[in-house]
């Protein structure tokens, strides 16, 4: 593996700015990911109350999502991102504030959940589309979004062991404490940087007209349908395995905070392993096959843990489903941002993110009542079979989805015609 070709990427002064600061923010988003559910479980005991609030965290992005994309598609997203970062940054504040003077009510948490969901609603496809902006060759495109999906799993890595440790020694206060410090060098980074004149990008047309638009482009167009579709069946049946992690650390493995930190710190080294070969390619070419791959893979992984009694085992199977699920995550996002239109790239990519992390919200809520009739094996069991399905019915799919792919490969040089 070339390292030199891996980070490519950080060439760009802009990129390398946001590339720094959001690696350390990430870290405080994944402790204070941690600290949460650990903290609900801790003062509920509820696998249904578990599963109710992590709903609350992320439906938002369900129901607000395509509007960011408009707004996104609208107006300039570098301030959007430093407006949004900041909001991100008070409500850590308040989470922290409230848990170290001990005056927190789970309504307040389910609040506090909503509001970052809102946050993030708008937060995710508005920076997942200005990763265009930051890269000048759109041929390092892939590498920048490779590297991006290696960055928030180095955190994914990092913040759950720290997050463990820290649970274990001084609490969850402390988590969210961190999280609200590290919001500061994303914000930094974002003012640093030295962004072009800013376009006027108001519309006359109304706003249901563009989010129609953009609905009516992405599930029109076979590739990205697809690919959106694949990604929702992903979320609701897999994304569970989270959900469902503190209470198979705490009851099937009879671990400690220390126990689902080092379960999480698993899959994200898988996640990392399967970013950093994604970013050593040089190509979209042949995403499209590994994509069912991939999630196949996944299934395989989740399949494993569900049923796996010792904790080296499972962490071995928490690997695994890491790999599968950020080679299928990664795999999607950037085939898609290739092949997008520009002047619908905000839009497409909240569709992306509804689809993703929108949908999660069903399947936390499915795992949660499921798990309590079922039992949390049989639920990941059957999350496990429903994306093995999934991966088959997309690799079916293939050949139409080449072809209707080709004649945009070619307008931007990534084939030659007549290959």
């Amino acid at each position: 593996m070339n390292i030199r070709s891996v980070f490519r990427s950080l060439k760009y002064p802009n990129y390398r700015l946001f590339f720094a600061g959001q690696s350390i923010s990430l870290v405080g988003t994944w402790v204070q990911r941690m600290a949460l559910p650990w903290l609900v479980y801790s003062q509920t005991k509820s696998v249904f109350m578990l599963g109710f609030v992590t709903f609350m965290g992320q439906i938002p992005t369900f129901l607000l999502a395509p509007f960011a994309g408009v707004l996104s598609d609208r107006f300039n997203r570098y301030y959007m991102l430093i407006g949004l970062q900041t909001l991100a940054m008070a409500q850590a504040i308040v989470l922290a504030i409230l848990v170290l003077t001990n005056r927190i009510e789970l309504w307040q948490i389910i609040a506090l959940s909503g509001l970052l969901g809102c946050i993030n609603a708008f937060d995710i496809p508005t920076r997942q589309s200005f990763v265009v902006k930051m890269v000048n060759d759109k041929a390092d495109l892939s590498n920048a979004i490779a590297l991006n999906s290696s960055m928030v799993n180095g955190a994914k890595l990092l913040g759950p062991s720290i997050a463990g440790i820290l649970i274990a020694t001084v609490g969850e206060g402390y988590c969210f404490l961190i999280n609200a410090i590290s919001y500061v060098f994303v914000i930094l980074s974002l003012l640093l940087m030295k962004i072009g004149p800013i376009e006027k990008r108001l519309r006359k047309t109304n706003l249901f007209s563009d989010l129609k638009d953009g609905f009516s482009y992405a599930f029109g167009f076979i590739p990205i349908c697809y690919i959106i579709l694949l990604l929702a069946l992903v979320s609701i049946m897999s994304m569970p395995y989270l959900v469902l992690m503190p209470v198979i650390a705490k009851e099937m493995l009879h671990g400690t905070s220390l126990t689902y930190g080092f379960l999480m710190g698993a899959s994200g080294a898988g996640a990392l392993a399967g970013a950093l070969y994604l970013a050593s390619r040089k190509s979209v070419l042949g995403l499209g096959k590994i994509i069912p791959m991939a999630t196949f893979i996944l299934s395989i992984g989740i399949i494993g843990f569900a049923f796996s009694r010792n904790v080296y085992i499972s962490i071995a199977f928490l690997v695994i489903t890491g790999l599968g699920l950020m080679l299928q995550l990664a795999s999607s996002n950037t085939i898609i941002q290739t092949i997008v239109a520009e002047d619908k790239r905000g839009r497409v990519m909240s569709i992306y993110t509804m689809a993703f992390m929108g949908t999660a919200p069903f399947g936390s809520f499915m795992a949660g009542s499921l798990a309590k009739l079922i039992g949390a094996s049989f639920t990941l069991l059957i999350g496990g079979l429903v994306c093995m399905a999934g991966a088959v019915l997309f690799y079916l799919k293939l050949p139409e989805i080449r072809r209707n792919v080709r004649p945009i490969y070619i307008s931007l040089g990534v084939i030659k015609e007549g290959n």
